[in-house]
């Protein structure tokens, strides 16, 4: 694995080879940070990270034991096959388990356009895990998947998500009204975008991750 996070566009389109990942996602190294697919052994870290207070105040129920997670684990791996998401887990350098994710399911046949979801274990907060994972995320989906264009939906209470999704380069596109549904209430939720030719135009050098 090369250290540095992306090549050049040029270079990499000269040597690049199809890459079907629905057998099996790549390893995306990005700075202080490694992107691989998810599997059972994260559970337990998982189960730390993302079921804390401050973490699931803001995202969609998670399993609440580690059976649980390694159920979630499987189905995540499951529709990779069909070719209906994908789950990145994110390893910061010096770990070996994952201490967040990304996954990213299509929302019409053939990822034409998808919606992508994130949860980080607070300890990384303000740490630029979350900066560097997106980015390895949003080239793999655009540049790989062929996705068009990617939807992220954040709970409009949830501040630090929300400029998390704009220093990214999300664009807001309005407000989803009672849109989510958690612990018996309804909460607003803020629709975010991003466009693959926007992408291209601010990252010409990062549409073709480096993976093995």
């Amino acid at each position: 694995m090369e250290k540095m996070p992306y090549q050049d566009r040029q270079s990499v389109q000269s040597r690049a080879v199809p890459f079907d990942w629905h057998f099996g996602l790549p390893s995306i190294r990005g700075e202080n940070v490694t992107l691989r697919e998810v599997q059972e052994s994260d559970a337990e870290a998982l189960l730390a990270m993302l079921t804390t207070e401050e973490v699931a105040e803001f995202v969609s129920p998670l399993p609440r034991t580690v059976d649980g997670f390694c159920g979630f684990i499987g189905e995540a791996r499951y529709e990779r096959t069909l070719g209906s998401s994908f789950c990145f887990a994110v390893v910061p350098d010096g770990y070996e388990d994952a201490m967040g994710l990304f996954q990213v399911r299509q929302l019409e046949p053939r990822f034409g356009s998808a919606e992508w979801g994130f949860a980080i274990g607070s300890p990384f907060w303000g740490s630029g895990l979350f900066l560097a994972g997106a980015k390895a995320v949003i080239d793999f989906s655009f540049g790989v998947v062929g996705v068009h264009r990617l939807e992220a939906r954040s709970i409009a209470s949830n501040g630090r998500g929300n400029a998390a999704l704009r220093k990214v380069g999300a664009v807001q596109e309005g407000i989803l009204r009672r849109s989510f549904q958690r612990d018996g209430r309804y909460f607003d939720q803020i629709l975010w975008s991003i466009v693959k030719d926007d992408w291209r135009q601010a990252h010409p050098r990062m549409i073709a991750p480096t993976f093995h």
